[in-house]
């Protein structure tokens, strides 16, 4: 194996969940907003079924585990709200999941492009990665707004891998939900998925190509993934 064995390929991540546990400031936010209309707050346990769809979707789904209407949560003031007491609390709790700093080093090391492709706003997930000193890890940091369709759409995974540089067709997905799995199949790509993210449904009935335990494990099923890739294309000739 080479220094730059990952030369010409890209991989990509889905931030919540996958890079971050993003958990205590996203619930916190909800959390906050839910008191101040009166409701009680929810139970960080809650955090795997609530994260994942986006912040309109967290707040509808928060609001209806607190006892309310998902309607009432569809204000627009309220999601104004929660936008701005977030993006002020957006790194007091959360961290990068164990092994990621170590992993994302050894990846550039080994010549992978990186990127994130995410469904968190693009400017949230830069506020984020900076202050968590990730940023400089990736070559694009790419929300919907960056792109014509977002996750589950392979359009997604397909143009951010391109606006960082790299080739769709030499591509891998690591994420922990089900729009990162499905996102990955419409675009070809193989998938790792996470045990430890945030999915409302057993993430093994997602369909991933591999499941890691720890992200100290996306090096070796990234490997696997690249043993396999080698050894169909040698058997095309």
């Amino acid at each position: 194996m080479s220094d730059r064995d990952l030369e010409g390929w890209t991989i990509a991540f889905d931030l919540d969940g996958t890079l971050v546990d993003s958990a205590p400031d996203l619930i916190g936010t909800l959390n906050r907003l839910l008191v101040e209309e009166g409701l009680p707050p929810v139970p960080m346990a809650s955090a795997q079924t609530l994260i994942g769809s986006g912040a309109r979707a967290l707040l509808a789904h928060g609001f209806e585990a607190a006892g309310a209407s998902a309607e009432r949560a569809q204000s627009e003031a309220l999601f104004e709200r929660f936008m701005s007491d977030y993006s002020a609390h957006i790194a007091d709790g959360s961290l990068p999941f164990e092994g990621v700093v170590e992993t994302l080093e050894r990846l550039k090391d080994r010549g992978a492009i990186l990127v994130v492709a995410t469904n968190k706003r693009s400017d949230l997930s830069e506020l984020l990665l900076e202050k968590l000193d990730l940023t400089r890890h990736f070559a694009a940091i790419v929300g919907p707004d960056r792109v014509s369709a977002r996750k589950p759409s392979g359009v997604h995974l397909r143009e951010a891998v391109v606006k960082a540089g790299g080739d769709p067709e030499r591509a891998i997905m690591v994420g922990d939900a089900a729009p990162d799995a499905d996102a990955a199949k419409d675009a070809g790509m193989p998938c790792i998925l996470t045990t430890f993210g945030y999915t409302p449904v057993p993430v093994e009935t997602l369909g991933g190509d591999v499941l890691i335990d720890s992200f100290e494990d996306v090096e070796e099923a990234i490997d696997g993934i690249l043993s396999d890739f080698y050894v169909m294309r040698a058997l095309k000739f």
